[in-house]
């Protein structure tokens, strides 16, 4: 298995929005939980872009960023890390779902 396999972007935006909540809830630092968003989101874009073309990308990318603003208020319905995963299941099934299209497509 090539890191292209596991290195998926559906994995790494779970990870982007998994990781960067718990960066800043660990530190207490909201900007590095934010870096490590920004990071996850930037590679998912770029991977986006290449697999699906930059139209769809440009959704995606607007998904996982509406992902994460919109755990915020879902937290305070349904706690902290349900929220996180609820959002997080969201952009990944997105991510998987569009990213096999546009390879079979391509």
């Amino acid at each position: 298995m090539g890191a292209s396999t596991f290195l998926r972007p559906s994995l790494v935006s779970a990870a982007g929005l998994v990781g960067g909540f718990a960066v800043a809830r660990a530190t207490g630092r909201r900007e590095l939980g934010g870096a490590v968003f920004a990071l996850a989101g930037a590679w998912c874009a770029r991977q986006w872009s290449a697999s699906a073309g930059p139209a769809v990308a440009a959704g995606l990318a607007g998904l996982y960023t509406a992902a994460m603003a919109g755990s915020h208020p879902l937290a305070k319905k349904v706690g902290a890390w349900t929220s996180v995963a609820m959002v997080t299941a969201l952009t990944a099934g997105a991510s998987e779902v569009v990213t096999r299209i546009g390879r079979r497509e391509a």
